[in-house]
């Protein structure tokens, strides 16, 4: 059976040859039942510190640690068989030296049975990207709006509206592909900058906020299923509005409880009479 997992899901190759192909499909898991129903149907799931918003009620990424990022990393991989599966960096865990990415990074691999990892950064991290590649961790790349810089860009503010964070932002995909990585993220820019950055660098884009012509397109899980209804960003669209749903069936639950209509007598375990 490990065979078997191991022939039918993707690799890293397979993904980074995709370039210029049919779009790849990639989606954000966090949990085992939630890859499960997500893995037939997708090439990427990827394992974001978005966790610490969607799952933990964080106000940012920030306070997510490598534990946790490892808990859920690995339960993803046990809920899945198909697709490539990516565990992001968490914040603080790889910024300070290429070798502490490198711990970081072989503990993600080693403990989740993940095939890569993902980082934030453009030319800054070009050194660290290389030095991972260099020793056997796939990297995942991530420029643009980058949610763990979140305090420096003063906000979760669309980039590449001047010329000068157009230009920096090119210069830090390319920096990335370059120094190795299999593919980058491309997050809240001008749908414009989004095109160029594709075709500027010879590895898969995937774009969230970017534009159709990247060779990838990756949203959060709960977003475009509607499980919470008080965020609804712009660049997501809603393909089902599954909070409403739980929130009818939980509200029908708790009616019957009340009223003593469940659990009924078919829930029930009742002893035969007689010897």
């Amino acid at each position: 059976m490990s065979t078997e997992r191991r022939t039918l899901r993707q690799t890293v190759p397979d993904f980074s040859s995709r370039k210029g192909g049919q779009p790849l499909v990639c989606i954000t898991a966090y949990t085992a039942p939630m890859a499960k129903l997500l893995d037939p149907h997708v090439d990427l799931l990827m394992v974001g510190d978005s966790l610490g918003m969607v799952l933990y009620g964080f106000d940012s990424t920030l306070p997510v640690t490598l534990d946790m990022m490892i808990a859920h990393g690995g339960a993803v991989v046990r809920g899945s068989r198909n697709a490539l599966v990516v565990v992001d960096l968490p914040f603080g865990s790889y910024q300070e030296s290429p070798a502490q990415a490198y711990r970081a990074a072989a503990r993600v691999l080693a403990e989740t049975g993940a095939q890569a990892v993902k980082l934030e950064g453009g030319a800054e991290m070009a050194e660290t990207v290389g030095f991972l590649v260099a020793r056997g961790v796939p990297v995942m790349g991530h420029v643009g709006l980058t949610p763990q810089s979140v305090n420096a860009f003063g906000g979760y503010k669309r980039r590449g509206r001047d010329a000068t964070q157009r230009r920096r932002i090119i210069d830090d995909a390319k920096a990335i592909d370059e120094a190795g990585a299999f593919s980058i993220v491309i997050e809240g820019v001008i749908e414009p900058l989004a095109r160029e950055v594709t075709q500027a660098v010879s590895v898969p884009v995937i774009g969230i906020g970017a534009s159709p012509a990247c060779d990838g397109q990756v949203l959060v899980a709960e977003d475009l299923l509607g499980i919470f209804d008080e965020f609804r960003p712009k660049f997501v669209k809603r393909y089902a509005e599954i909070g409403g749903a739980i929130g009818e069936a939980v509200a029908r639950y708790a009616a019957e409880v009340r009223a003593r209509r469940f659990p009924g007598p078919e829930h029930c375990v009742v002893p035969k009479e007689g010897p």
